[in-house]
């Protein structure tokens, strides 16, 4: 009686004509499958959302298919410029779910920045007025070793490379980019340890590390090592972080004029190397473009224009590391000294 009712109901709302579909609800239920006609009209203006007809189902979907074709035009939009921004002409682009991206950066020419690894507020003009012969005079024990060591060291170097100074420089800087790191690391360390803060030495220590690796990244663009140079690399580079490492932890005034020491070799190779272009034994070529940005270089710059304002940067931090190992030797950590910062 109850099915009857109902679909005397429904046929009477319906007009007497019936739906393209069904309800099905559990075998329980008076309407189980219930069968609605197949040409039921549209329940216009009743309120009944429900059965909201064919005009309701061409406005939802036609509303759907805006919103899906907006939305799709939003992504490729996003893609476009996600790719755009990852580089242009590069064919490739990563797309972030953390929104994160590098903003667009020009040159002050208006082209589009080509750099990755260093942005224009991290460039610089080298300060050249250095004084390309100062040394410290070892007097301490500690001293005598660590000017002894880097002249022991120094041997092999001047057997494997002799005057090929493009080679030398390479090596030079692989090895010289890591006594910034692993100070400035422990002093990190040490600093979270002991709740204080580094008066500036941690910046600047990486700073010495990352400028020494612009050094590497321009000495590779000019030499393009070869496998078992590369593979020389690995074997220093392993050895000499470990051993100066524990140096650092035992000893931080003797690694720091260990790093002084070397430095002056710097000089003194790259003042060398000056001689051979002026000589005409070595090509002035053309410099890398890497470096006519990161030192704001003339668009004309040559080699020697190159290996002077990296002389410049070894002879800085020749006289941050001693400096910083003469802090030391007074009895006073590297705190409580203002950090030269932007020192290049």
């Amino acid at each position: 009686m109850n099915h009857l009712m109902a679909r005397a109901v429904l046929r009477r709302l319906a007009g007497g004509r019936t739906f393209n579909s069904f309800i099905s609800t559990s075998s329980s239920s008076p309407f189980h499958e219930m069968r609605f006609g197949e040409s039921a009209p549209l329940l216009r203006g009743r309120g009944l959302g429900f059965f909201g007809g064919e005009q309701w189902g061409r406005t939802m979907s036609t509303a759907t298919g805006r919103k899906v074709g907006v939305a799709e035009k939003e992504r490729e939009e996003g893609a476009a410029d996600e790719k755009k921004k990852m580089g242009e002409g590069s064919g490739t682009a990563v797309s972030s779910y953390w929104g994160i991206s590098r903003p667009k950066i020009t040159k002050e020419d208006g082209t589009v920045w080509p750099w990755n690894c260093f942005l224009p507020w991290e460039t610089y003009q080298s300060n050249l007025s250095i004084d390309l012969h100062k040394h410290h005079v070892p007097t301490t024990f500690l001293d005598k070793v660590a000017f002894r060591t880097v002249k022991i060291l120094r041997v092999p170097t001047d057997i494997m490379f002799k005057r090929r100074y493009g080679c030398r420089a390479m090596m030079l800087e692989t090895v010289a980019a890591v006594p910034g790191m692993v100070g400035g690391m422990l002093l990190h360390l040490r600093s979270l340890r002991k709740f204080q803060q580094s008066g500036g030495w941690i910046k600047a220590l990486l700073e010495e590390a990352e400028n020494e690796r612009m050094h590497l990244m321009t000495m590779v663009e000019l030499v393009q090592p070869k496998w078992y140079e590369r593979l020389l690399v690995l074997t220093v580079q392993g050895v000499f972080f470990n051993g100066f490492f524990v140096l650092y932890l035992l000893s931080p005034k003797l690694a720091h004029r260990i790093v002084g020491y070397v430095e002056e070799e710097a000089v003194h190779s790259y003042t060398e190397y000056l001689r051979d272009i002026d000589d005409g034994k070595i090509e002035n070529v053309p410099a890398p473009a890497i470096s006519i940005d990161y030192w704001r270089l003339p668009k004309d710059a040559t080699l020697k224009d190159v290996i002077t304002v990296i002389r410049a940067d070894e002879a800085h931090h020749r006289d941050v590391n001693h400096f910083a190992s003469d802090i030391h030797y007074e009895g006073k950590e590297l705190r409580e000294a203002p950090a030269p910062l932007g020192y290049h």
